[in-house]
């Protein structure tokens, strides 16, 4: 039998944390949510979850930040499914719409994370994931399109904000699969006025 280190014990129990945070959080929402719950999900004690994370605001951002590398790995992929950059900005403007449309993404990082951890955390953090992937294919449209390269970092942020905008209303419409095709076809129309 092989015997894992501390810090494989270490990873695996905060694995097992965020795991069950994302799920709890996911499902529940922030304030239903105890510490006791998510730890007994992730088969640990009390005790663990604070010694790995300090308390439940910070296993909720661990929760968030996972939820962000979730989305942001699919996107990376949709870009790399396209030949034409733009053609992946704009596929990957619809995918992260439609993403969404998951109830769990909706809870954390729609609904909840803004109260959990700030408007400024919460931009900081999806800065480091959505927009950079956002901004890197506005980058690549301009080099291939011959746009005007000076403007790519403000229109990408502007898309970007209505993007996170959208993906508010979907997660407060009462029937949010229904209001995506609209919401699409408008966030695709306001993507051409921003193309580089």
């Amino acid at each position: 039998m092989i015997r894992r280190t501390q810090a494989e014990r270490s990873d695996g129990t905060t694995a097992a944390l965020t795991r069950a945070a994302r799920e709890l959080f996911g499902r529940h929402g922030y304030a239903a949510t105890s510490i006791d719950a998510v730890a007994a999900a992730a088969g640990v004690t009390k005790g663990a979850a604070y010694h790995h994370f300090g308390g439940k605001a910070p296993l909720f951002r661990a929760a968030f930040e996972e939820e962000l590398a979730g989305v942001s790995a699919r996107l990376e992929q949709v870009a790399a499914e396209e030949a034409d950059p733009w053609a992946a900005v704009r596929r990957g403007a619809r995918t992260f719409l439609e993403h969404c449309l998951d109830p769990g993404f909706r809870r954390i990082v729609l609904l909840d994370a803004p109260s959990v951890l700030g408007w400024e955390t919460v931009r900081e953090l999806e800065h480091g994931h959505l927009l950079r992937i956002l901004r890197a294919g506005f980058e690549l449209a301009a080099a291939g399109g011959g746009g005007e390269a000076a403007a790519v970092p403000l229109r990408a942020q502007l898309a970007f904000g209505a993007l996170c905008e959208g993906g508010m209303l979907l997660a407060r419409s009462a029937d949010p699969a229904a209001e995506l095709p609209r919401l699409a076809a408008e966030a695709d129309r306001l993507l051409t006025a921003l193309r580089p």
